[in-house]
């Protein structure tokens, strides 16, 4: 990753939702496809990123991530919203619609 998870959170002029998972982890397969289905929604109006937290654990360090899937969402650098926890598509579509208040 060229820009690091912090710099893409702080600078993103749109919303970042970020799916922390690794790949032994049953609950986060089976959030990807609702994840992906939130991006592909969301296009152009909410930035989608997954970090691995085997492969990056300084990131889930430092976002003080304690189980997977780990789901945040960060607006103009702040934390407005996160669970952990796999979630259906209209629970997580209507926890990021509200916490955008759109």
């Amino acid at each position: 990753m060229a820009q690091s998870l912090h710099d893409l959170i702080q600078s993103s002029p749109l919303p970042v939702f970020v799916d922390f998972w690794a790949e032994w982890c049953g609950p986060c397969r089976s959030v990807a496809p609702v994840v992906k289905q939130l991006a592909a929604e969301f296009k152009g109006r909410l930035t989608v990123v997954k970090v691995n937290v085997d492969k990056q654990p300084e990131a889930a360090s430092r976002y003080q991530v304690q189980s997977i899937p780990a789901l945040m969402l960060f607006h103009r650098g702040e934390l407005k919203w996160r669970t952990a926890g796999a979630l259906s598509y209209p629970q997580l579509k209507a926890e990021v619609t509200k916490a955008l208040g759109i």
